[in-house]
């Protein structure tokens, strides 16, 4: 944020007595000027806005986001998926957009001053300390606004209320809801009116939440207004209602930047911009800003500058620029509003630019202003309009891009295509100058600000990538449990014969995770000896669970501003899935902490899903970031992901991911944070996708997965009847009282103990490698869970116990029996079991050397 030597509100503030009172953080936030208003002589002017003065693009898009992340913590992400934001014509439809990106998952919608003859309006209300008061609210689909999930209001200030209070009687009589959230960067409400609006939700029967940047008030003294206009009027008679700024005698030729505008995304949210349309416009942003980039010839110092209500396609398109350039860049947008210019460091609007309006406005002609950018030193000025403001006016002698040519060393014009919905009765939406776009529902995300990654960015960081998957959509957890960094592949075929998948993997002609095996189906045998397992071993898993997590709460570094800072569980799907629900429940259950969960897919020999990390990166700070999974067998999970943590930064992507693993067991000692080393039936290692939400392991093919999509997997919700996820949880989590003891003491031992890996399971897998002629470790699947994967869905050779192993070993030995798999008790097993997939697998080979050696 720019920093003020002289505060910006000086000069006003000791003509007339206006006092800022609040936030240490106000008076950077705001400076002062005067306009002339029969209803307000002052006027607060944002620092951060990009409305009124040139301002980082970051620092504009970031004040916005950073809010929506508020909101979106307030509302908890099933209440934030259900919500929509609705922002302020014309000053806050740029902060608006930043607050629903950082939502991610909400759709947009800002009143407008612009009809639409092909929309009816769903709405509008009045500002009633405007120059101009009515909004209108033109949404393309009416249904929109009628959902009944919260409502999110956005403007730049919240100053009487008298706005919000006007919006929410407005749209509550058409479209009822529970629940509404004010969002502003400064909260500057009298007690009187803090009051009002307390009375005022009472009164509604709804909740009203209120997130703003910095609060405080403005004190006025006596007379101010009187004062105020007096003051005004002696300085616009002074400088002929302009101040001279110097300039060019004849304006610099205009040059148009062609942007390759994506034809399916709106120009901004006058009619509905959906979470999809952020998304595409993401993926098209680097092109555009290098093709803007191209054109600067040198510049140092480049302004882009919007166009009235068109805020946030400028913004975007600046702070892409921003990161793609070593030119200093700075954003603001042209307005209606008259204020007072002085050129004086202690006011807030230096110089004004004035011209006429350009976009043939209902209300009719009038001048309009750029502020601040005359004398503001800009090589380059590229100002961004819509393709109806691309008018005569626009290029006429006095008209905005002539005042511009006088004070830059280049003005350049990029066109942003207008989107004007259809007719009703007629076949499809318009634009004035591109294709109708088209609707998408898949919710996505913005990626954080530069400032929150320490490495350069890279191009796959501009993507918005995809908000998670959630249940009952995906999955058969709640939505609140996980939420699964997946894209949704449940409609494709992907199953193939266990012993097809078999031989092509080891021939090298397919890799595991191309395909999936068929869903093993348990008897009724084995579902009753699942339930035996689960109900015997519920204790011990429960106790692991309160180990593991409270081993992981008590070692989060504290790190400086952020006191608070919570874990973020990132579990690998599937196997960890079950288990990062179940360390969430115990944070809940023993602290009243709700800590965020995600599911993401690691395929070895591929690494882990980098598009994952991205949004995790976009979303939360990746020291956070714990990665938990079921349990370890020979560590090799543990090595690709160290390896794929460090290829990923290698390739410019966010630092501070920690590479390690928190698990629930782990007996071949390869992690640190464990909450047991024994090897023991864990009961979700029995089953597949029906103790794992009914999701599929996942799936990396290149035909299905390209370069900036998620990994796939399937939800099989044809299996909801043999489903046991929920019932495994709930199991387990009855026991957490009768556990909480032994954990505290298990901690406390830990804690102080040295847990430092040894690796002795690797070390004995090797060992068995050689030792029966398979000579490749990654067919050595060391302990219960990994031997139970062998089972169900690879081709067993034979399972090796440990000689008297018990009850443990139930599931293996009945599984083994049902496919024909000799299990062979031996000593010195570091393991309770290890599964052995068959070697050089061929069709009907039983022997280690492929031949079948043993018919029947």
């Amino acid at each position: 944020m720019t920093e003020n030597v002289v505060w910006s509100g000086t000069w006003v503030a000791e003509r007339l007595g206006v006092e800022l009172i609040g936030d240490a953080q106000l008076n950077d936030m705001l400076g002062l000027a005067l306009r002339r208003n029969p209803k307000r002589a002052h006027l607060l002017v944002s620092q951060v806005l990009g409305k009124h003065v040139p301002q980082s693009p970051r620092v504009v898009w970031r004040s916005g986001h950073d809010l929506g992340l508020r909101v979106r913590e307030l509302l908890g992400e099933r209440d934030a998926a259900r919500a929509v934001v609705l922002g302020y014509a014309e000053t806050a439809t740029g902060l608006g957009h930043a607050v629903a990106d950082g939502l991610a998952l909400a759709p947009y919608l800002h009143s407008t001053r612009r009809p639409v003859a092909t929309v009816t309006a769903a709405g509008g209300f009045e500002e009633s300390h405007s120059h101009a008061t009515s909004h209108l609210l033109l949404p393309e689909d009416p249904a929109l606004l009628a959902g009944e999930g919260p409502l999110v209001l956005v403007d730049d200030e919240f100053s009487t209320g008298n706005t919000v209070l006007n919006t929410i009687r407005a749209l509550h009589e058409r479209y009822p809801r529970e629940r509404y959230v004010i969002v502003a960067l400064v909260d500057m409400r009298s007690a009187e009116d803090r009051g009002r609006l307390t009375q005022f939700a009472a009164e509604l029967g709804a909740r009203v939440d209120l997130v703003a940047a910095a609060s405080g008030t403005v004190r006025l003294p006596e007379g101010v207004l009187a004062k105020g206009q007096a003051l005004v009027t002696e300085h616009e008679q002074s400088f002929a209602g302009e101040p001279s700024v110097p300039g060019q005698a004849q304006p610099n030729p205009v040059r148009r930047v062609e942007l390759g505008w994506p034809e399916s995304v709106p120009d901004g949210g006058r009619h509905g911009f959906l979470p999809g349309h952020r998304a595409e416009l993401d993926a098209a942003l680097p092109a555009m800003a290098a093709r803007i980039e191209r054109e600067l010839d040198g510049a140092r110092r480049v302004l882009v500058l919007g166009f009235e209500e068109l805020m946030y396609a400028p913004l975007a398109l600046a702070v892409a620029l921003e990161e793609r350039t070593d030119a200093e860049v700075r954003f603001s947008t042209t307005t209606r509003s008259p204020v007072l210019a002085v050129d004086d460091p202690g006011y807030a609007i230096r110089t004004r630019l004035t011209f006429p309006a350009h976009d043939a406005p209902a209300d009719g002609p009038g001048p309009r202003f750029a502020y601040n950018v005359a004398g503001g030193g800009f090589d380059t000025v590229v100002a961004v309009i819509d393709s109806v403001a691309d008018t005569p006016e626009l290029h006429a002698p006095d008209g905005l891009l002539a005042r511009l040519g006088t004070h830059a060393g280049q003005v350049l014009l990029a066109v942003v295509p207008s989107y004007v919905p259809a007719a009703p009765d007629a076949a499809a939406p318009t634009r004035t100058s591109a294709a109708a776009p088209t609707r998408t529902s898949a919710a996505v995300s913005t990626p954080r600000t530069p400032e929150a990654v320490s490495t350069p960015r890279t191009p796959e960081d501009h993507l918005m990538l995809p908000e998670p998957l959630r249940g009952p959509a995906f999955s058969s957890y709640a939505p609140d449990e996980v939420g699964w960094l997946l894209q949704d592949l449940s409609a494709v075929e992907l199953e193939a014969p266990t012993e097809e998948r078999e031989e092509a993997i080891q021939s090298g002609g397919a890799h595991y995770a191309e395909s999936l095996p068929v869903e093993y189906q348990p008897s009724a045998r084995y579902q009753e000896l699942f339930k035996t397992a689960l109900d015997t071993s519920a204790d011990r898993i429960a106790q692991a669970v309160g180990v593991v997590t409270e081993t992981v709460l008590a070692e989060r570094p504290q790190r400086p501003g952020r006191p608070d800072a919570r874990p973020v569980l990132v579990s690998l799907a599937r196997a960890g899935t079950p288990v990062g629900v179940l360390m969430r429940r115990w944070a809940q259950h023993r602290h009243g902490l709700e800590l965020p969960h995600y599911a993401v897919s690691i395929v070895r020999g591929r690494g882990i899903d980098a598009n994952a990390l991205r949004w995790l990166a976009a979303h939360h700070d990746p020291a956070d970031v714990v990665f938990v999974d079921g349990w370890t067998g020979k560590g090799a999970i543990t090595r690709e992901l160290a390896q794929a943590i460090e290829e990923f930064e290698a390739r410019g992507g966010a630092t501070g991911f920690s590479p390690e693993i928190a698990v629930l067991a782990d007996p071949g000692s390869c992690v640190a944070t464990y909450g047991t080393r024994e090897d023991f039936l864990i009961p979700s290692a029995c089953l597949n996708s029906t103790v794992s939400g009914l999701i599929s392991r996942t799936v990396l093919r290149s035909d299905l997965v390209g370069a900036h999509d998620f990994h796939g997997a399937k939800y099989y919700r044809e299996l909801s009847d043999a489903d046991v996820s929920r019932f495994f949880l709930d199991t387990v989590c009855d026991r957490f009282d009768a556990v909480t003891e032994a954990v505290d003491l298990q901690v406390k031992e830990l804690l102080s103990a040295d847990r430092a890996p040894t690796w002795e399971g690797w070390a004995a897998v090797e060992r068995i490698s050689e030792e029966y002629g398979i000579h490749d470790v990654n067919l050595v699947k060391p302990g219960v869970g990994e031997t139970t994967r062998v089972l169900l869905r690879r081709v067993p050779w034979k399972v090796l116990a440990r000689r008297g192993a018990g009850t443990d070993l139930d599931h293996v030995r009945l599984l083994a029996e049902q496919r024909g798999v000799p299990v062979e008790e031996v000593d010195g097993l570091p393991y309770t079991c290890v599964g052995l997939i068959h070697p050089r697998f061929t069709r009907g080979a039983t022997g280690a050397d492929g031949k079948a050696v043993d018919t029947k």
